[in-house]
Formats: C-alpha cells, structure tokens, sequence
C-alpha cells in the first residue's frame, strides 16, 4: 500500500526544534488523563510516546504503515518505560480493521494533507471515536515551503499540499457530524483544529 502524500517521517532532531515540549502541546489541545488516544500516522512516536504519560494507564493506540517506524517507538517506549503504547502496524484508509475499540481522542499530525479520501477517512474516524470525545488535526499554515524553515531549511510538505484552517474545517465538517470546538495556534508554522464528536 502506498503512503499517503508528502508524509515520510523527519528526525526527532527537528521536530524538537519545533515541539520543544509535545506533551504540553497535546494538554493545550485537551489530551486528558485517564482517556484512551490514537494516533494515525504516529511514526516513531514523537506524541503517541507524550500523549501515553498523560492518558495513562489508558492506551495510546499508535498506527502507522511503516513497521520500522513502529520499532523504533516500540524501543523507544522500553527505554522510557511507558507501558500503555500499543503499536498497530496498518492503514489509516482501513480504521475499522485497525483500530479494534473507539477512543476518546484521535489524533492527525501533519498527514491530512496528504490523504487521498479525506472525506472517508473523515467518515471512518468519527465511527472510531466515542461519543462526546474529539478529533484532533494538526497541519502547517499555508504558507510557501520555503518560508517554514527549521535549521535553515526549508520544512513541511509542499506549498501546493498545504490546507488553510477553513479547508481543514470544510474538509472535517463536509464529511462528518463533528462539531469545530476551537482552532490553536502552534507556532511558529502549524494550527490544529479541534472538533468533537
């Protein structure tokens, strides 16, 4: 199966340079104690591995298509020893197989851009999330590549991917019954959007 757009995964090196502190991110989006979380598109874990030390002992449900990436969390979760982590080696176009319960939170983080159905992804996502509970849709600004630079260089998917906060929430809301509860700024180049189910 092929990866959606744009999405290969950068070091833990930059995306520090950008989320010096990923768990104080994920609180300021309403990641919460005692709520189960899934992340789609986690690679090596850089907020499923946060996000599992606030919500736990509830699971993290960390889903990727690449399986080395998933290694490399499954490691990194020993060494940290975090416990309540469960790698899902599959594809965010099939989330009902994937994911076997609903979730309090599901997570996109700079992939929805790239994702060829985002309306059945949408649709899929709001079946894999309890009633009452959120989705959350982190994605660059639109702004020209060369302009969201990290140590010098230009970072992110291309200009021509990239989703203005009004195309995220039409893209959300024109596939779904979530509710917009908030955008967040995340400097210096990203937003998120929260929507509840």
């Amino acid at each position: 199966m092929d990866r959606f757009q744009n999405t290969g995964q950068p070091d833990w090196d930059w995306w520090g340079k950008l989320w010096p502190t990923p768990g104080a991110t994920l609180r300021t989006l309403g990641v919460a104690s005692g709520e189960s979380v899934a992340e789609v598109g986690c690679g090596s874990g850089y907020f499923a591995l946060p996000a599992a030390r606030i919500v736990e002992p509830e699971p993290v449900y960390a889903l990727d298509l690449d399986a080395a990436l998933l290694d490399e969390l499954e490691d990194l979760a020993d060494q940290q020893e975090i416990e309540n982590v469960v790698p899902i080696h599959g594809d965010a176009r099939n989330l009902p197989s994937a994911l076997t319960a609903r979730v309090d939170t599901l997570m996109i983080a700079n992939t929805l851009h790239g994702v060829d159905d985002q309306s059945g992804f949408i649709r899929q996502a709001f079946r894999a999330i309890e009633a009452g509970g959120s989705l959350l849709v982190v994605n660059w600004h639109d702004r020209p590549r060369e302009t969201t630079t990290v140590a010098g260089e230009p970072r992110g998917p291309p200009t021509g991917l990239r989703m203005p906060p009004a195309a995220t929430e039409d893209a959300v809301l024109s596939a779904s019954e979530f509710t917009l509860e908030r955008q967040v700024e995340l400097p210096p180049y990203h937003y998120a959007l929260v929507f509840t189910r």
